[in-house]
């Protein structure tokens, strides 16, 4: 049932008004108005898990009681879900909670000068956990609330009333007896009460003596209309009623208090009383967030269940919205019963409330596809975004050619930030290099690059980048973008397993790279501040455009390059500048599009694209990209094995006639009626006038094939770099 409530008492909770209004099936079990129940519990405005005694009463609101077994209601009945917001805050102290303790906690430190914020549920403020940082979340109205304190933090959250664990316990008219009284006040009719244990301030009532024993209905089967009491000398007693005030006694409200162990968080006033231990429950609901009866505790404890947590798991109660506070006191009771010591409560759980998705990831604006710091810069460009390699980087800006032609007659810039980028420093970090690389490491100087592949066992390639020395014990890896990942965990792995002494750190998300690319890209650093750069496969630190970066001068688009590495928050400023500083050199960004022309020309391939699950250096044609009188490296012995095996198949390049369109990747190549290989990538080349390809090619007869078909036009097998094969261009 969906209720609208208008006009009175705007000072009220939610909940008075639904109490007001006796169709409205909210309220079956015992209320306690402080949060502590999951009884109140409904769906407001779209907003589920919503406790409706801590939420202020706004004309209009949608209100969907939950259900007793504590479902939600179904999805198209709640409305539209509102997006949540999120609030940060800085601070000296935070504490939580504002009854007396807390005020008086909260005005000790103000006296000091002291910064200080205060969360209370009663004021729509309800924390829901205590996080390393230190971090204080707290639930809203108007969405979520990120505090950070930078001193103490400060838990007065008091101590809730212990429910009942009886048969009937979860019929309507059961209230605390705080609740009763506060109901009273708020003009909420209870009708004939009768309290059970300390009565409620301010109310006239019967008080039932002797041990509580159930709860019978009225005529209404979900409301209470008696309650029934034992003596001493077992004679049961009913008594008439229509509400029930219940003064069980108290239980810390410490969940806080228990998720924040370690930290520097201290407990004041009722939150720190000792639990009072309720008798042993013998029939009835002990956990109604679950329906987790008596006789479950006993079923699971009959099959060896006797720890608090693993009661826990085996029933679920305690999972629930009210997070234990119901129940974790009739448990701890039936555990203690069954001749066990009595034991702690549980560990707090991550969140101390149920909350929806929405305000879990309320502030957070998380990419399933990782972005560069440059990506609204592209955008601003007019860049076309595309995925590759795991991130959202620009195909083109509106116009290959221009960009393919500032690479090759001009200087251009390309975002590279996704470049897997790790630093290795330690005693160790030169043996652990030399093991993971089949090329020599010791001979690189420092302030030397070295272009490498990266081998697994069986001798295949699984990355390849660059290794730059900065001093006798610190390295700077590069990786593939797409390949980052795995190769962070290859070099973390084998760390481990060597017992390297090393410092492994991974930069990737935290340096952005700009690559300065072109004829001109020498002049365009000069007037960034840059007027000697390092020399090719050389690396050094400079200001360039007043952005520290570190320098890699090295090639992909075969044309002079410089990469230019540099904290991720200073890319924009990078980036402007560049583009400021070369607007007459008709400097312009190029995407993946070019730079997939450019790099092919070159002949460079692409791990994972060209490479496949068992592709050798000897297949790949980079038997240079191996030292086999290095005496350990990850795969040499199979690298040994396999150059014993004659060759197979190997990667080639190819060209086909002036006019020609150039097939697609994955075309297939034949040999005159024989499958022959694959096209593994392929372009037009504007400087070239032709049609290139890079792809897989059988040997037959042990030999490789001069001339091949492929999509029905004769194409022919030519060596690589298909430009400037001598490489002067890149070296300037």
């Amino acid at each position: 049932m969906m209720a609208e409530f208008g006009g009175q008492m705007a000072a009220d909770s939610l909940l008075t008004h639904l109490l007001r209004d006796p169709n409205v099936p909210i309220g079956g079990g015992c209320l306690c108005l402080a949060g502590d129940c999951p009884h109140c519990l409904a769906t407001v405005d779209g907003v589920s898990y919503v406790r409706t005694c801590q939420v202020a009463f706004r004309e209009g609101a949608a209100v969907i009681p939950h259900a007793a077994n504590g479902q939600l209601p179904p999805l198209e009945s709640r409305g539209e879900r509102p997006r949540v917001s999120a609030r940060t805050t800085h601070c000296d102290i935070v504490v939580i909670g504002q009854g007396p303790a807390g005020r008086a906690a909260a005005a000790e430190a103000r006296a000091t000068g002291a910064h200080v914020v205060t969360l209370d549920a009663r004021d729509g403020q309800e924390v829901i956990g205590i996080y390393p940082g230190p971090l204080v979340v707290a639930r809203a109205e108007d969405g979520m609330r990120h505090v950070y304190p930078r001193g103490e933090i400060v838990v007065a959250t008091g101590a809730s009333e212990i429910q009942p664990a009886v048969s009937g316990n979860q019929l309507r008219g059961l209230v605390t007896a705080r609740a009763a009284a506060e109901l009273a006040a708020a003009g909420v009719p209870l009708g004939r009460v009768v309290a059970v244990g300390t009565p409620p301030d301010g109310i006239v009532c019967e008080r039932a003596s002797g041990t509580l024993l159930r709860f019978e209905p009225s005529s209404d089967p979900a409301r209470v209309g008696a309650v029934v009491m034992r003596d001493a000398d077992g004679a049961e007693t009913r008594w008439s009623c229509e509400t029930v005030s219940l003064g069980l006694g108290l239980t810390p409200r410490d969940a806080l208090l228990r998720m924040a162990r370690g930290m520097n968080v201290r407990g004041v006033g009722d939150v720190l009383v000792p639990a009072h231990v309720p008798p042993c429950p013998v029939d009835g609901t002990v956990c109604p967030c679950a329906g987790v009866t008596v006789a479950d505790l006993a079923s699971v404890h009959a099959r060896g269940f006797h720890e608090l947590e693993l009661v826990k798991r085996a029933t679920l109660a305690g999972t629930g919205p009210c997070q234990g506070a119901t129940c974790v006191p009739h448990i701890r009771a039936f555990l203690a019963a069954q001749g066990a010591a009595l034991q702690p409560p549980f560990t707090a759980r991550p969140v101390t409330r149920q909350l929806t998705i929405g305000e879990v990831a309320a502030g957070a604006h998380p990419a399933a596809t990782p972005r560069t710091t440059l990506h609204e810069e592209h955008l601003g460009l007019g860049a076309t975004m595309e995925r590759l390699g795991g991130w959202w980087r620009p195909w083109h800006y509106g116009n290959v050619e221009a960009e393919y032609a500032a690479v090759r007659h001009g200087v251009s810039i390309c975002d590279v930030s996704t470049l897997g980028k790790m630093q290795v420093s330690g005693p160790g970090a030169l043996a652990l290099l030399e093991h993971l690389y089949p090329v020599p490491i010791a001979t690189l100087a420092p302030g030397r690059a070295r272009y490498v592949f990266m081998l697994d066992e069986r001798g295949y390639v699984i990355d390849d980048g660059m290794v730059a020395r900065e001093s006798e014990t610190r390295f700077t890896l590069t990786f593939t973008s797409g390949g980052a990942t795995f190769a962070e965990m290859w070099v973390r792995d084998w760390a481990e397993s060597l017992d390297a002494d090393v410092r492994l750190m991974n930069q990737t998300f935290s340096l952005g790279a700009i690559n300065v690319t072109g004829p001109q890209a020498a002049t365009l650093l000069a007037r960034a501040g840059v007027p000697a750069p390092p020399a090719f496969l050389r690396h050094g630190q400079a200001d360039v455009a007043g952005v520290p970066c570190r320098i890699y001068r090295l090639s992909f688009t075969g044309e002079v390059s410089f990469e230019l590495h540099h904290a991720a928050a200073d890319s924009v400023k990078l980036w402007r500048a560049l583009l400021l500083l070369g607007q007459d050199l008709g400097i312009r960004p190029h995407g993946l599009e070019a730079l997939l022309k450019l790099r092919l020309e070159k002949g460079h391939l692409i791990v994972g694209q060209d490479t496949d699950f068992d592709s050798s250096l000897r297949r790949l044609g980079c038997e240079w990209g191996v030292r086999l009188d290095k005496p350990a490296f990850i795969g040499r012995q199979a690298v040994l094995r396999t150059n014993r095996l004659p060759l197979d198949r190997q990667l080639c390049g190819f060209e086909m006639a002036v006019g020609f369109q150039a097939p697609a990747e994955g075309a297939t190549i034949w040999d005159g009626e024989d499958l022959a290989g694959v096209v593994t990538s392929t372009t037009w080349s504007p400087t070239l006038g032709k049609s290139i390809m890079l792809g897989w090619l059988r040997l037959k007869d042990g030999q490789l094939p001069t001339e091949v078909t492929i999509n029905g036009r004769s194409a022919r097998r030519v060596a690589t770099p298909f430009y400037d094969p001598e490489g002067r261009r890149a070296r300037g």
